[in-house]
């Protein structure tokens, strides 16, 4: 007994602090994670007949979205996927699962946090860890050469989540790749440019795009005296260099990768190094890098890349950094990460008692991966491929952060008319009615009540923001038109009811 005594009080502690918290206008976050707490502890307390209690919480690293949440989504969504068609992308889809073999071996060391399914009528099958080997391999089984194409899914990952962060094991990604042989950085100034459209567009704030190459990397690794089999586990080191200082990036160097200390100090003197074009100018007539071919074709190719970035009218959000490694072991060529920088504003609102920063990391990454389809295909055709991916959920969590600071009302649906009415006995009329604006393809809704309260149905569209009432009672009806009412001037003007339809859709804005 003793122990369910224990069990009480700790649930009585628990609920304490929920209620603290929301008292003291806690984020949503910490609400929802102290809830699942206190969900657990109930749970393990079961009923008083000793029966257990479900726990009722979602898997660690996932979440549920509520209304008010996916509405943010589906403008984000709608943002992302007009900027890929914008540019001429097709859509696919691929299972969500893969064969195991498919998945390893292309990710590095983050090849340990893909998800394996247990065995399934003699196959070996892992989730999805991102969209990009699932689309080289379909491209080497239907043997397409040629396709410029996007593709939004959820992925999956065995990592260690961060919710504030951003960071879920279940997530969705929104890819835009160019797969083909075309001539060099035209395809990829493109995918830059549709980072700097999609960021610009969802007004996030300020933000920056990193570029370096992957040939001035392991040119640069070349000229330091990094033995070939450890160029891309020193890369993997490199791409922390946005979370750790260099001290600590170099130490793990020489202690966990056994690099020289000298050749460490040497990689040092070029990772530090950041800039636009003129950066470019100075590594080609750098004694050491001059002389290595690999790097040379990078360089080359970036200084092309940010004239066409100039053309494009970006250049000045793009900046040239050594220390872009990019941990993916496909990468051949360009690799760009985009990463937000907060403003004064931000700053000041994370300053704010209750709030916590939003530190998330790149908001969208990619780069070009020439060998990838060919590691498929039985015949190792080439096929060269370049994307980006935009980071859905790392957005998201700062859209919904910043929702929360302020008092904007999200409309959860679409809605453009309720149809009403202030008397009674005309149920069938109202149905008749909004039938005949579903079929012209109004957005439109009724109150489940035979005889509502004229009232109670313009509060429900101030409530939900409808903007507009369609009311109908025996005299219009006597004269064949239907009172509007704009919800939010309280206007009311008679409709023909042969000309509502046009009249609504002028009115909300849609054709």
């Amino acid at each position: 007994m003793a122990g369910r005594e224990e069990l009480e009080q700790a649930v009585k502690e628990q609920g304490d602090v929920l209620r603290t918290l929301k008292a003291n206008k806690a984020p949503e976050h910490q609400i929802s994670e102290e809830l699942a707490k206190l969900m657990e502890l109930k749970a393990q307390l079961g009923t008083n007949d000793g029966k257990p209690q479900f726990l009722l919480k979602t898997p660690k690293g996932t979440r549920d979205y509520n209304p008010k949440q996916m509405a943010i989504r589906e403008k984000v969504f709608n943002v992302i996927i007009n900027s890929f068609k914008r540019h001429g992308a097709e859509t696919i889809d691929t299972p969500v699962f893969e064969l195991k073999d498919t998945l390893t071996g292309k990710y590095g060391e983050d090849s340990k946090l893909i998800y394996d399914l247990k065995d399934q009528g003699g196959e070996l099958l892992s989730l999805r860890y991102d969209l990009t080997v699932p689309f080289a391999r379909y491209l080497a089984m239907n043997k397409i050469t040629n396709i410029k194409r996007y593709h939004i899914a959820k992925v999956y990952r065995r990592d260690n989540p961060a919710m504030t962060r951003g960071r879920y094991r279940e997530f969705y990604q929104c890819d835009f790749d160019i797969a083909g042989q075309y001539d060099p950085m035209i395809p990829d100034a493109e995918c830059l440019k549709i980072v700097h459209e999609i960021l610009s567009e969802l007004q996030l704030g300020e933000f920056q795009i990193k570029v370096n190459d992957r040939r001035v990397l392991d040119g640069m690794f070349e000229v330091c005296g990094v033995p070939t089999d450890k160029f891309r586990t020193i890369c993997s080191a490199v791409d922390k260099m946005d979370k750790m200082p260099w001290e600590e990036v170099k130490n793990e160097m020489i202690a966990e990768k056994g690099l020289a200390p000298e050749t460490a100090d040497k990689i040092g003197e070029y990772v530090q190094l950041h800039g636009g074009s003129e950066l470019i100018d100075k590594l080609v007539q750098d004694a050491k890098l001059s002389q290595n071919k690999v790097a040379m074709e990078g360089l080359n190719d970036m200084k092309q890349l940010f004239v066409y970035l100039t053309l494009y009218g970006v250049e000045e959000k793009v900046l040239f950094d050594l220390s872009l490694a990019r941990g993916l072991d496909y990468y051949t060529g360009v690799i760009y990460e985009a990463i937000l920088t907060p403003s004064r504003a931000d700053i000041e609102a994370q300053q704010n008692e209750h709030s916590e920063p939003v530190n998330v990391g790149s908001v969208a990454a990619g780069g070009r991966y020439d060998g990838l389809v060919g590691m498929f295909d039985p015949k190792n055709r080439i096929v060269p491929c370049v994307g980006v991916s935009i980071g859905i959920e790392r957005i998201f969590s700062i859209m919904e952060q910043r929702l929360e600071a302020s008092d904007q009302k999200i409309r959860t649906t679409e809605t453009q008319v309720l149809v009403a009415t202030a008397q009674k006995k005309l149920l069938e009329e109202r149905m008749k009615l909004v039938a005949e604006l579903w079929k012209s393809g109004i957005k439109a809704e009724i109150i489940y009540k035979k005889n509502p309260k004229l009232l109670n149905q313009f509060q429900y569209c101030e409530e939900t923001g409808i903007p507009l009432v369609a009311i109908i009672g025996e005299q219009e009806l006597e004269d064949g038109v239907v009172k509007l009412r704009v919800v939010s001037t309280r206007e009311e003007i008679d409709v023909a009811r042969v000309n509502l339809t046009e009249e609504i859709m002028k009115r909300t804005c849609q054709s």
